[in-house]
């Protein structure tokens, strides 16, 4: 029995069976480990505790909750369709885009249309959930690999287009003060080109807080007791916004996709993910079925895009490589396919233990094994760090090989996602909670079948 299995058994049933609890006790222990390290890296490097550990938490938060929402996009298409869709970078750049351009005043560089930032939000859901029509009627003619070619290669188009100077809406001739704009309609935008564009930043702090330097809002309580922790107010800011994604992740997203899948649209996703032929014989439109999940699924994806990359202020196209999209299928890998719990548990562990668990790890042992080399060399005594792979490896020194590793953990970072995709195609390919397969079923039937209903709509097999 594996680490993961032993850990998994010593779970408790009735936490298993709860989703709810499930998720909450996973965030707590994943914090709890965060924190303790954070507090032993504070602690070595004679910095205040409690700032280093809200300014990790926070970030922590931020990723979690993000790659908890495109894991739950991403499982509407492939999780309850079968729809193999790898232009998900594609689509989120539609959706901050769309919503930048829409909410970008008339008479800036590039010039947009000066919509407020909801209207321009749900504008870009609609744009997008129409490209993604459009991608849709000559894509879903295709089956597995065919649609996975076509939808990278979208993504990389959409991408490209983004970057042409073509349609930056930047002065091209400071003289006559002309611009290489697209024109609608007789309406003007730009998208930035290669140089990127800016996003409306709107964060939900200053509704919750109220407005900056009001000495009667809840804000100067909150940033007032931070600042005496020693915690400033973009830390502040960063956290609550995590949290208020977190919390929109559990009442908006996860319910939504619950709902869709428990409802008769739902139920034919399921069919046609396990046998199309036999949902056409029921009399189903199964390509009109696709045509509508993919607008759906791709709206999500938007949105996702939205509240991740359009958060910062700024985004450029670069930013929608197609790593990112690498990313989210590795997430919902990790959690299991067809679950939407698994979907965020997938999301959870993987931002904590896969993309940022390996530099926090090598902080930890950097710091440890520094502090043992001063034990026992003296003061000044430090580990060595190789220029490269060659130097490293040439010698026997385990020290250098350490230091080789630590110093290049972002690159090698790829080497241990691969590995452990491997390990999960060969000993758990249906992820953590892959299992727990959506049942077709419009009522309960786990007490005709002796067993207990999983609470986000599928079953155990146990």
């Amino acid at each position: 029995m594996s680490v993961g299995q032993r850990l998994w058994s010593a779970v408790p049933e009735s936490i298993k069976e709860d989703d709810t609890r499930l998720i909450i006790a996973i965030l707590a222990g994943t914090y709890l480990i965060y924190a303790i390290s954070q507090v032993y890296l504070a602690t070595v490097n004679n910095a205040d505790v409690f700032p280093a550990v809200a300014n990790s938490l926070q970030n922590l938060t931020f990723l979690i909750a993000v790659y908890a929402i495109m894991a739950l996009a991403l499982n509407l298409h492939w999780g309850y369709t079968g729809l193999f869709n790898i232009g998900i970078a594609g689509f989120m750049a539609v959706g901050v885009y769309s919503m930048s351009i829409l909410a970008a005043p008339p008479g800036g560089s590039p010039p947009g249309f000066g919509l407020p930032v909801p209207v321009a939000i749900l504008g870009a859901l609609v744009i997008t959930a129409i490209v993604g029509g459009i991608a849709a009627l000559p894509a879903l003619q295709l089956e597995a690999d065919y649609l996975a070619i076509v939808t990278v290669g979208l993504s990389e188009i959409i991408r490209l287009v983004l970057q042409a100077s073509y349609f930056s809406g930047t002065v091209t001739d400071p003289e006559s003060g002309s611009y290489n704009v697209v024109e609608i309609f007789g309406l003007k935008f730009g998208t930035g080109g290669g140089q990127g564009i800016n996003t409306p930043t709107s964060s939900p702090s200053a509704y919750i807080y109220g407005p900056s330097g009001d000495p009667n809002g809840l804000g100067e309580l909150v940033y007032g007791i931070g600042e005496s922790l020693g915690v400033n107010a973009s830390v502040v800011n960063g956290f609550t916004y995590g949290m208020f994604l977190l919390v929109f992740v559990m009442t908006a997203y996860y319910v939504l996709l619950v709902r869709i899948g428990n409802s008769p649209f739902g139920r034919v996703l399921k069919a046609i993910r396990e046998d199309e032929l036999v949902a056409q014989s029921l009399g189903k439109d199964t390509r009109w079925f696709k045509i509508k999940v993919f607008m759906v699924g791709c709206a999500l994806m938007g949105l996702g895009g939205i509240l991740w990359q359009g958060s910062f202020g700024f985004v450029n196209p670069n930013t929608f490589r197609p790593i990112v999209t690498f990313y989210i299928f590795t997430a919902l890998i990790v959690g299991g396919s067809g679950s939407n719990t698994g979907s965020v548990i997938g999301g959870a562990v993987f931002a904590a233990f896969l993309f940022e668990g390996p530099r926090q790890l090598a902080r930890v042992v950097e710091a440890a094994t520094e502090g043992l080399l001063v034990t026992v060399s003296g003061p000044g005594a430090s580990m060595p760090s190789p220029n490269n792979f060659y130097a490293a490896f040439s010698t026997l020194e385990p020290l250098g090989w350490l230091g080789y590793t630590i110093d290049n953990i972002s690159s090698l970072r790829f080497i241990f996602l691969g590995v452990v995709l491997v390990y999960l195609m060969q000993n758990r390919s249906d992820g953590l909670l892959g299992h727990r397969k959506e049942t077709a079923a419009s009522v309960d039937l786990s007490e005709r079948e002796g067993r207990a209903a999983a609470t986000d709509g599928g079953e155990t097999d146990e």
